[in-house]
C-alpha cells in the first residue's frame, strides 16, 4: 500500500495554542503537517485567528474532531457538522477525523465513552457515519479509542470497529497508543489487533503517551512520551501496511519544543528505515 494517496504525508504534530506563535515564526523542517481539532478553532477571531488562518495558508492541516458524538443516542448535530464543513473549505483541509465514540447524552458529558459492541449499535454508528458524510460531502476517517469498561458486548473490539467502517464506508485513523492502552487493560494481544486492521482504509495514525495507574492499567492521556512499544507498534503496522502519514498527539504536560520535535523526528527516522529497508529488499 505504500503506492497509496493520502491527504498529508510524513511525520504531524497536533498544534496547540500555547505554541502556534513558535510554529508561525519558524516552522520546524522535520514536521510535515499539523491537526487540529475544530472545535478549539471554528470560533477563534482576532490576532490569533489571523496567525492562523496565514498557517493554514502555507502549511498543510488536517482536523480531528471532539464533540462529534457517533455514538450517541441524541440526534446528530447537523448544524455543527455543516459548521465543520465552512471550516474545512475556508482553510482547505481535506481530511476531518473522529472518535468511535460518544461524548453526550442530553447534554455534553465532556469524556468519550465507550459504545457498546453489539450488531444493532454497528448500524447504528455506521448510518450516523455515513449521514456526515454525506452532509460534508468526503469521506471521514474514524478512530479506535482506547476504553476502560464496555458497557456490553456481542462482538470483540477488532470486530465492532471493523464492522463500522466497513458498513460506513470510512476511512481509518489508527492510534497506535490506543491498541497497547487496550492490550494492557483487557489482556489481548496487540500485534493480532493491528494485523486485522483494514490497512486499505488507514487514512493516518496517532502516537500519544499515557499514565500508568498500575502494571495492567494505563490510561491515554497524552500527556507523556511515547513507550517503547509504542513505537514498535507503529514500525509493526508500517511492515504490514506500508507507510502511512503519522501524528504526534501532545495535550498535557507540553515539554519543550526540541523534544516534541524529538518525536517527531523519530517518526520520520522510523519511516525512512522502513523505506530503506524496502528499497534494499527490491535491490538485493
Amino acid at each position: 500500500m505504500d503506492n497509496r494517496e493520502y491527504s498529508v504525508i510524513g511525520a504531524g504534530l497536533g498544534l496547540r495554542r500555547s505554541f502556534m506563535q513558535t510554529i508561525a515564526d519558524k516552522p520546524p523542517a522535520c514536521v510535515d503537517f499539523y491537526e487540529v481539532a475544530p472545535e478549539n478553532w471554528i470560533t477563534l477571531g482576532g490576532k490569533m485567528g489571523k496567525q492562523f488562518r496565514a498557517l493554514t495558508e502555507r502549511l498543510p492541516f488536517i482536523c480531528h474532531g471532539l464533540s462529534l458524538s457517533i455514538g450517541s443516542a441524541d440526534p446528530l448535530d447537523e448544524v455543527f457538522i455543516r459548521e465543520i464543513k465552512d471550516f474545512l473549505r475556508t482553510h482547505q483541509i481535506k481530511l476531518y477525523s473522529e472518535h468511535l465514540s460518544y461524548c453526550s447524552h442530553k447534554g455534553h458529558l465532556y469524556d468519550l465513552l465507550p459504545i457498546p459492541f453489539t450488531s444493532e449499535a454497528v448500524e447504528y454508528v455506521a448510518g450516523r457515519i455515513r449521514r456526515v458524510q454525506d452532509i460534508l460531502e468526503q469521506r471521514i476517517a474514524i478512530e479506535n479509542v482506547s476504553n476502560y469498561a464496555v458497557p456490553s458486548h456481542e462482538l470483540s473490539e477488532i470486530e465492532f470497529f471493523n464492522a463500522v467502517v466497513e458498513q460506513a464506508d470510512c476511512d481509518v485513523l489508527l492510534d497506535l497508543n490506543n491498541i497497547y492502552v487496550n492490550s494492557i487493560n483487557h489482556s489481548y494481544d496487540p500485534e493480532a489487533f493491528l494485523k486485522a486492521i483494514p490497512g486499505e482504509r488507514i487514512a493516518y495514525a496517532h502516537v500519544a503517551g499515557h499514565y500508568v495507574e498500575s502494571e495492567d492499567f494505563l490510561v491515554d492521556t497524552h500527556g507523556a512520551a511515547i513507550v517503547d512499544p509504542v513505537w514498535t507498534l507503529l514500525g509493526q503496522a508500517y511492515e504490514l501496511f506500508g507507510t502511512f502519514p503519522t501524528l504526534l498527539e501532545r495535550d498535557f504536560n507540553l515539554p519543550a519544543m526540541n523534544e516534541l520535535l524529538s518525536e517527531v523526528q523519530k517518526i520520520k527516522k522510523i519511516q525512512n528505515d522502513y523505506q530503506l529497508s524496502r528499497r534494499a529488499i527490491r535491490h538485493g
